[in-house]
């Protein structure tokens, strides 16, 4: 493929020699003559300029580096196009029902969808265009699938749930588990609270391997349009996440939680439930929310705090055996002094 057809494709231009031919994709790092990389931050400058790549993706404001480019606003994500023009992703299923799908007779599959070997599908359920069930995928009765939906081998899906058009699901994830609630008895044991509440995943979202959503008890679950949720991850029942949220690995929502758009939380990140969490807030790595937090703010700690308050704690606290040290040493010499 030449240089000229994958900035035709993206729809930006070439600086330097369109006609150089592509044949592969690599890092500033392994790439090889025929590769093309790209540079999505400045401080790897020196390194696209050795790179033995034949082209590289340059974002606005790069300078050139000696090479045959393509002029993108955002090289990371133009990277990210690339690579499918090279390995597209195989479908974990083959076009058409494999023969040892156990299938309702009342669930509705759509054109050119693949079901996969030993996938089951329940009663009444709606299977969506062009989607895929990977092997050994259960689908429970009443669930609605959309168009172009990718599930990876032994994904569980319960009943009622409800997934929207084009959501990836990795392998081993479960969507519409039940919820933790249960009450506790006099003798202190506990007693189930059925969970009789649903699932929704909106549009383009992706779960990934072994992570759970569970179902609301009584009402919804909701994953907004665009979220991302990262291996291990839990969402607990009648939680709200909003738009384009990022959810990394071994974060965990207690129920109730509600996420405004364009949330952040860092891997195992985790909330205390019953709270809610503005637009816009990025939650830093390991951070115990335990009260709810307004939109656009940066927090971390546990519980948590203001990131900047975070980072002087972070600081001082290595100095404070030193700085106790110190004061019991004032303090003795204080009162090793006669009275006055």
């Amino acid at each position: 493929m030449k240089l000229s057809e994958i900035a035709h494709r993206l729809g930006c231009p070439v600086e330097g020699d369109g006609s150089v031919e592509i044949a592969g994709i690599g890092s500033l790092d392994d790439a090889h003559a025929g590769d093309v990389t790209f540079l999505g931050n400045l401080k790897y400058l020196p390194k696209a300029m050795t790179t033995k790549a034949s082209a590289i993706l340059l974002g606005k404001g790069a300078p050139s580096v000696g090479k045959p480019a393509i002029r993108v606003d955002d090289a990371y994500a133009a990277f990210a196009e690339v690579i499918s023009y090279f390995r597209p992703v195989p479908r974990p299923a083959e076009p058409g029902v494999h023969p040892t799908a156990v299938i309702a007779k009342s669930a509705r599959i759509g054109d050119d969808a693949a079901i996969g070997p030993f996938v089951v599908i329940g009663e009444s359920t709606v299977i969506g265009k062009n989607a895929c069930i990977g092997a050994h995928g259960v689908i429970y009765r009443d669930v609605t699938i959309g168009d172009d939906a990718m599930f990876h081998a032994r994904v569980v899906i319960r009943e009622g749930t409800r997934i929207g058009h084009r959501v990836l699901i990795q392998p081993g994830a479960v969507i519409g588990s039940d919820g933790f609630g249960f009450a506790k008895q006099p003798d202190h044991s506990y007693r189930k609270i059925p969970q009789v509440g649903i699932v929704v995943i909106e549009d383009d979202c992706e779960i990934q391997a072994n992570a759970c959503v569970a179902r609301a008890t009584l009402h919804e679950t909701r994953v907004g349009r665009g979220t991302k949720i990262d291996n291990l991850a839990q969402v607990g029942h009648n939680c709200m996440i909003g738009e384009n949220g990022i959810l990394c690995a071994h974060v965990g929502l207690g129920g109730s939680t509600i996420l405004g758009k364009n949330v952040t939380l860092g891997g195992q990140a985790g909330t205390a439930g019953h709270l809610s969490v503005g637009d816009g807030v990025t939650i830093i790595a390991q951070t115990g929310v335990i009260s709810s937090v307004e939109a656009d703010r940066v927090v971390a700690g546990g519980p948590h705090t203001d990131m900047r308050d975070f980072m002087r704690y972070s600081a001082l606290l290595p100095k404070l055996p030193d700085t106790l040290r110190q004061i019991r040493k004032r303090l003795d010499a204080l009162e090793a002094k006669p009275p006055t």
